[in-house]
């Protein structure tokens, strides 16, 4: 008799249910993720649930401060420089705009910043090494953000929360592109409350 089921997943978490804690982690509601994942609601929830349930946390929340990564992270395989955090270049800048195919064409088309890809609501340009991030929404008031690259974004996560900064959550996946590089951010106030950001490609 074969094992019936489906197989023993070798994380602590599922695909899916990583997806949505990476989506937690970096602020989004239960309803704006599953919106921006095409599925249900209820799913949602249902993923959440049981991440919480396995990691032996108490509420969604202590997610937002978790510091797991998937085993199969680029991240986890990453070497260690053991260097004092150094802040690098400005990687990225974000933006609002109110139509996401209005601002693709003027960046893209009448500036002539060169498109690096288009996800959705998501839409980025490259401005001579620094990236251009614009998201559409219909909200307004809400001040662009400085995205600092370093080469390790746990250690510069160790040592900045040492000196006080404080994160809003711990460092999360953003995105894995199709050639395998993973993008991981983490986000804290400067004293005024604007968001700042260190970021990792790995």
């Amino acid at each position: 008799m074969g094992i019936r089921g489906r197989p023993r997943h070798p994380d602590v978490l599922t695909p899916a249910e990583w997806q949505v804690v990476h989506a937690v982690r970096h602020g989004m509601s239960n309803r704006e993720i599953a919106r921006r994942r095409g599925v249900s609601l209820d799913a949602v929830k249902f993923h959440v649930a049981n991440a919480v349930r396995k990691l032996g946390l108490s509420r969604r929340a202590e997610l937002r401060s978790w510091r797991g990564v998937p085993v199969d992270s680029t991240l986890r395989r990453g070497e260690v420089l053991g260097m004092s955090v150094q802040l690098g270049a400005i990687g990225q800048i974000a933006r609002l705009v109110s139509d996401i195919g209005t601002a693709t064409e003027f960046y893209g088309g009448v500036l002539g910043l060169p498109h690096l890809y288009t996800f959705g609501d998501l839409a980025f340009f490259d401005c001579g090494g620094t990236r251009l991030f614009l998201r559409a929404t219909e909200e307004r008031g809400e001040q662009s953000i400085l995205y600092f690259r370093v080469a390790d974004i746990n250690t510069a996560y160790d040592e900045l929360r040492e000196r006080g900064v404080e994160f809003e959550s711990a460092p999360h996946l953003i995105h894995k592109h199709d050639d395998g590089v993973e993008e991981w951010m983490a986000f804290f106030p400067d004293p005024d409350g604007q968001l700042l950001a260190i970021m990792s490609q790995v």
